[in-house]
Order: structure tokens, then sequence, then C-alpha cells
């Protein structure tokens, strides 16, 4: 098998229909509702129409939370709240039921699905459909070694595009896209600032977790000198996930570019999403505009990539639990704005609707009369 090129994905995808999204936009003209009165529902909705290529846009009744999970050896430095190789806890509160995106996903009717990528631990301890994907167990400690092999790494990517193929070809139609893992937010605020080209001081952010000064200061090191292992592979997309990403960002960046090849819309979640989104953008310009920003969460890394990315947050609550909790807050609002422009009726004709006003022509024609001899 040839190696992988994932610049090859910038020849597969295409931007979403652009004449639908015309077509959504004079239908929205038509509405009873003034355009502008639902603020940035209009937008969504419009964007939704032109990823479906239909008019007037479809319900979104089948989306899933999607998380891929993963350890990262950064995480033995200190620069977490939560001990290193303990990710697969996360997954396990999930399943049980017990973390936020649980309790959400519960409420909403959506199913979660989770990856295990590279876990640290032993497979006996998760649900064999979690495990059955994992590419290594653990990444490496990306401030003096490479997270993967460029091998794992593309193993990796293949792995997420499968997952985007299996979701697409199941009826999925839109993807709450989210990370589980322990030391994660440190690999991608590498990535962003190596995307970017900016200092670790700018993008190290607190984390999921919260983590004190001291803590910070040991992350933004850490950020450093992994920053000086990726600036030398910073032209090959394969080889910068190899050396400062992880097994989870790799299958998420993959999945990513194979959802935008496939036209499956994704809602993303906080700075790990953000950093891959980052790098599969890096591969296929295009593929943006087949992603949503679900909310902002406070992270300095996050807010860095979306502006590179050219994506408007939908919330803006600072959620930053991860999980894909804050992107499964935004999907609501699209299912909302899907259903609000689908549903509401088209005004009148314009004669029907100058009668419903009251308006009377031989009344008007007068006044415009008088109008013009008070001119003269």
């Amino acid at each position: 098998m040839s190696r992988l090129n994932l610049d090859d994905f910038s020849d597969l995808i295409e931007r979403p229909d652009s004449g639908v999204r015309r077509d959504a936009e004079e239908r929205r003209e038509r509405l009873v509702v003034p355009p502008g009165a639902l603020g940035r529902l209009d937008e969504l909705a419009e964007w939704l129409a032109a990823a479906q290529a239909a008019v007037p846009v479809r319900a979104v009744d089948r989306p899933r939370v999607l998380l891929f999970a993963g350890d990262h050896g950064v995480a033995g430095l200190g620069v977490s709240r939560r001990e290193a190789g303990t990710a697969h806890e996360l997954v396990r509160a999930v399943l049980d039921g017990g973390r936020p995106v649980s309790v959400l996903a519960r409420r909403s009717g959506v199913p979660v699905r989770i990856v295990d990528v590279g876990l640290d631990c032993d497979p006996e301890l998760l649900p064999e459909e979690v495990t059955r994907h994992r590419v290594r167990r653990g990444s490496g400690r990306i401030d003096i070694e490479d997270a993967l092999t460029v091998e794992e790494a593309e193993q990796a990517v293949r792995l997420g595009m499968a997952i985007a193929d299996e979701e697409a070809d199941s009826g999925t139609d839109v993807v709450v896209l989210g990370d589980l893992s322990v030391g994660g937010t440190t690999a991608a605020a590498t990535l962003i600032a190596a995307l970017c080209g900016t200092d670790a001081s700018v993008v190290t952010g607190r984390g999921g977790t919260g983590i004190d000064d001291l803590a910070w200061m040991r992350k933004c090191a850490a950020i450093r000198d992994a920053l000086r292992r990726a600036r030398p592979v910073l032209g090959d997309q394969l080889e910068l996930l190899a050396a400062v990403g992880g097994a989870d960002l790799a299958a998420m960046t993959g999945f990513l570019l194979q959802a935008s090849a496939r036209r499956l819309p994704v809602i993303l979640d906080g700075v790990v999403t953000a950093a891959c989104a980052l790098v599969a953008q890096r591969a296929a310009f295009r593929s943006p505009d087949w992603w949503l920003a679900g909310q902002l969460s406070g992270e300095p890394a996050q807010a860095k990539a979306l502006d590179r990315l050219s994506l408007t947050p939908v919330l803006e609550h600072g959620v930053t639990v991860g999980e894909g909790t804050g992107a499964l807050l935004a999907l609501p609002l699209l299912q909302s704005a899907a259903a609000l422009v689908a549903e509401l009726p088209e005004r009148a004709g314009d004669d029907e609707a100058k009668a419903d006003a009251g308006y009377d022509e031989t009344k008007a024609d007068a006044g415009d009369e008088l109008r013009e001899v008070s001119e003269r």
C-alpha cells in the first residue's frame, strides 16, 4: 500500500452547493418572519441546506456524538490535573452515563460512539466495540520524542477515514465531534502554535481541568519544547501528527477530511477538535465549509485556530470540560434553525399581503398625486 498523501483531499473535497444556498436564502426571504428576525439561525439553516443540497432544508433527526479517545505521554509531566494514563476512566464514566456529555446526549436522544485509538490501559477494561480500533497503547511524550511513528499516524488517519465512511453510510446526518483524552490539549496547542507560527505562551491554556499556575508553566514549557520538534516537519501533515500529535488526533484529522469528502456536516467541540481541523484545512482548504464551531471554550489556542479557519462559534459559554459537550449544546440550535425555515409558512402574494394590511390602491394613488402637487 502506497503512503497516504493528505494533500490528495484537496481535489476530493468540494464546497457545499452555492446555488442551493442562494435558493435557501431566497426562500427565507419569502417566509412570514422578516429576514434577520431569527438572527444567526438563518445562517445556520442556509449552511445546512447547502450541505444537504436540499431546499427546504431537511430536519436533523439522525445526529451522533463521536468521541475519539487516547492518552498522551506528555501528561506525565503534570500538565493536567488528571493523572497520566487515566483517560479510560473518562471513557468508562461516559459509558456509565456519569459525564456531562452522557447527560445531554441522553436527554436529547443522541447516541454516543466512542473510539479508542490510543488509550493506555488493558483492553479488557472496556467493551470490545470501543477498543477494537486501537492503533497503539498511549502516545509518546512529545517534548522529547515522537507521539507516533509515521506508519502509526497513517494507520490512525485511515481509521478516522473509515469511521467517517461508516457514519455516512449508516445515515448519520450531523456528527458532534469531541475527544476523551488526558494530555490532549497540550498536543493540540502544540499543533496550533506550529501551524499559526506563534509562541507557546500564546496558546497555552488551563485545559479542561483548570490547572494551577505551576502546572500551566510546565505545560507551557512542554509546548515550547514540542514546537522545536514540530517546526522541521510542518510541510508534511502526517509527519507533523506523528511528531507532536497523537493517535486520537490523527484519527480525528482523517475523520474530518473524509467526512468533508462524503458531504457529512460536523460540529466541532473544543481545542482538540480545532487543532485537528487546522491540520485538515492545511491539506484541503475547502474542508472547513463542512464544519460548524459549536462553542468558544476560552482556550487561547482554540480561538487562534478558529480565527485561522474563519469559523464563528455558535455559542460562547466557556465550556472547557471537553467530551463534545460544548458542541452538543449547539446541536439543538442547528435543529431549531432547520425546523423554523422548513416549517414556517411563506408570506401571501403581494396583492393578498396588501389586502391583509388594509392597503387601498385608490387612496395610495391619490396620495401620490397630492405629493406631486405639493412638490410643484
